[in-house]
């Protein structure tokens, strides 16, 4: 092989070598001519952006920005521990917020099906038509009266008082004042002979009997207070 022949042999793979490398420039030279344009509005769009915090921004305040940086990133660190904690606790308990969230929503529209929530409103507006009605003092009596009004229902609880006020609630049903009659004297007389009557009497006694301690228990209460012993 002659040595032109050796230098055209070279020269070929000279070329196929180069040939990438000139595809590339040529490439990135197309790159350069498509952007060039894009360039140059992004440059003038951020020094027109620029020119509006001019006025306000100074090199001092961007150093001392880095400063602050760079003495608190300790706290920086902290701060995105805490961060990390707070994710991994979201993560934790997203679970139950996707299982409990709907239970709730659930068990909130049953109570407004029911109306309880309508209940509860009304009640908030009770109580606010009560605090623009009545001061702190007439809510203080009206608390002292409502703890005396559960006194009498607590005496009222007892058996013999409900047996009592059962059997009273039932003789307005069993009197019949179609039957009524004018009595005299003599029928007052002899109104006594009658059995159901001696049990009214028997009855009316009792009931006397009993209204009579109301008067004895007001005169102990200045006893008990003023120390005195109660008559004999």
């Amino acid at each position: 092989m002659t040595n032109e022949e050796l230098i055209l042999e070279r020269l070929d793979r000279i070329e196929k070598q180069i040939a990438p490398v000139v595809e590339t420039a040529g490439a990135v030279l197309e790159l350069k001519e498509d952007l060039t344009p894009l360039s140059n509005q992004a440059i003038r769009l951020l020094i027109q952006e620029l020119q509006d915090v001019e006025s306000s921004f100074q090199l001092e305040d961007l150093l001392l920005l880095l400063k602050r940086m760079m003495r608190s990133v300790k706290n920086m660190i902290y701060a995105l521990d805490q961060l990390e904690n707070l994710i991994d606790f979201v993560t934790t308990i997203e679970p139950l917020l996707k299982s409990s969230v709907p239970q709730i929503i659930n068990y909130l529209d049953d109570l407004e099906q029911r109306g309880v929530l309508r209940v509860i409103q009304a009640m908030l507006d009770v109580r606010a038509k009560i605090a623009s009605a009545y001061d702190a003092e007439d809510i203080e009596q009206i608390g002292d009266g409502a703890v005396a009004m559960l006194g009498l229902a607590k005496k009222f609880s007892d058996p013999k008082a409900v047996a009592f006020l059962e059997k009273f609630a039932e003789v307005p049903s069993k009197v019949d004042l179609a039957k009524a009659k004018k009595m005299g004297p003599f029928g007052l007389l002899s109104a006594p002979f009658n059995d159901d009557v001696k049990q009214g009497l028997g009855i009316v006694m009792e009931l006397t009997r009993a209204l009579g301690t109301l008067k004895n228990g007001d005169e102990a209460k200045p006893t008990e207070k003023t120390g005195d012993s109660p008559p004999s």
